[in-house]
């Protein structure tokens, strides 16, 4: 499952004309999910994806060793012991870990810039309590409704965006009362909008644009 991609084959079908603007359903490793596609120009999209309910036990995430219920602001055995960077960024040591068809682990604290995310991401991404590895979110909250993230994508490694984690981090910040039902989350390739009531189904809205065509010579 990958958010941002779903933007992506969402805007596709409807500007290649296989499907009208509005309502489109597309069917992932998650389920099939409901897409609302407002073109906005010749090469771009505005879409709002419900990227389903998030998986909150640990079992479904999946999540070893840390009980069986949701793990909301609990400690994070994969930090290892304290370091000088938790000051300087101000890091809160706790965790909680929400699926959204992949599992993510959110932590919070003052200044992501200062997180040495090259060193702790993979660090976490591989630890034993992550049986099938883990995505790694750090935010700083900015106000109740506004958030910057950085993340360590499984498998890939620092990347500029990812829209199931911008769902989980909506989600974590309700769970722990941090952020509000409704949030704007600043990543480094752009800004997403959340939304998550506290029950039911997470929406992200956020921009889908060609930005190149090509073709694929197979063997």
């Amino acid at each position: 499952m990958c958010g941002n991609g779903v933007r992506c084959v969402g805007h596709l079908v409807v500007a290649r004309g296989r499907a009208p603007a509005g309502a489109v359903t597309i069917e992932t490793g998650r389920g099939v999910l409901t897409l609302d596609v407002r073109p906005s120009g010749p090469r771009r999209s505005q879409v709002r994806v419900e990227m389903g309910e998030p998986l909150l036990a640990a079992a479904d995430i999946p999540v070893a060793g840390l009980g069986d219920g949701p793990l909301v602001d609990v400690a994070c055995p994969a930090l290892g012991p304290e370091a000088a960077w938790w000051q300087a960024s101000g890091l809160d040591p706790r965790m909680t870990c929400v699926s959204m068809g992949n599992p993510h682990a959110v932590l919070y604290c003052r200044d992501v810039a200062a997180v040495p995310l090259e060193a702790i991401g993979p660090r976490i991404e591989h630890h034993e309590s992550f049986p099938r590895r883990v995505n790694v979110h750090f935010v700083e909250v900015l106000a109740d409704d506004h958030v910057r993230i950085r993340t360590w994508e499984r498998g890939s490694g620092i990347t500029l965006a990812c829209g199931t984690g911008a769902s989980a981090v909506c989600v974590a910040g309700v769970l722990t009362g941090r952020t509000s039902a409704r949030l704007a989350a600043d990543l480094p390739g752009g800004r997403l909008d959340l939304e998550w009531d506290g029950s039911g189904s997470v929406f992200m809205t956020g921009p889908a644009e060609e930005v190149c065509e090509g073709v694929w010579f197979g063997d």
